[in-house]
């Protein structure tokens, strides 16, 4: 291995532990000033060697962009030092919401609650606030704002994207019909408004 090559993977180490969110291998390179293919090969040569190791920690490629990781072996001992046993995880709720905004986005809050069969205001929220949605503009008929999954969501899920997601789409009821349903039952969307959502009440966090 060369000096220059020891370098970029010295370099490539330094910049990804302080990065907060997958970095590209383009704005790598751009940063580093140097080619995408070296980089590229950097990084797939350390992530190797980081498995070769048995090292505590991983150098993935998700959303888009690389990143560290804990080693999932080591995920008790993780957990313990971070959430002292106490667990933060999405509720079954906002799991449901999630998955049918990840399979039909965009897509609006009605047409969410419409597929739900509940008001999913607060869910909705939830996510937000956790950055796993997002606003993506308005329907055009309607004015409606759209929701979308963020890069976020790919990276906790550890995909590199939305194509990787389980065949499940048709296996989702259609919104369209049952919307004019349930539309007058739904109201709007407050992002500020006190959580109402029923099933959520009891166990979201």
């Amino acid at each position: 291995m060369t000096a220059q090559e020891l370098d970029l993977r010295g370099a490539l180490e330094a910049v990804l532990m302080v990065v907060d969110e997958p970095a590209t291998v383009e704005h790598l390179a751009k940063v580093l000033e140097r080619a995408p293919r070296e980089v590229a090969s950097a990084l797939a040569a350390l992530a190797d060697e980081y498995t070769a190791q048995r090292r505590g920690f991983e150098l993935r490629e998700v959303a888009g962009g690389w990143r560290f990781y804990t080693r999932p072996a080591y995920a008790a001992a993780v957990e313990a030092f971070v959430l002292d046993g106490q667990q933060a995880r999405l509720t079954q709720a906002a799991l449901e919401t999630l998955a049918v905004v990840a399979y039909r986005q965009p897509v609006s809050r009605s047409r969410v609650s419409a597929v739900r069969g509940v008001n999913c205001d607060g869910v909705m929220r939830t996510l937000l606030q956790r950055g796993l949605v997002a606003e993506a503009g308005t329907e055009p008929e309607t004015g409606a704002i759209l929701y979308r999954t963020t890069n976020y969501f790919l990276e906790r899920m550890g995909l590199r994207g939305l194509d990787e997601l389980p065949e499940l789409a048709p296996f989702l009821p259609e919104a369209d019909a049952i919307e004019a349903e349930t539309q007058e039952g739904v109201p709007s969307f407050d992002p500020d408004a006190p959580d109402t959502d029923e099933d959520d009440k009891t166990t979201e966090l």
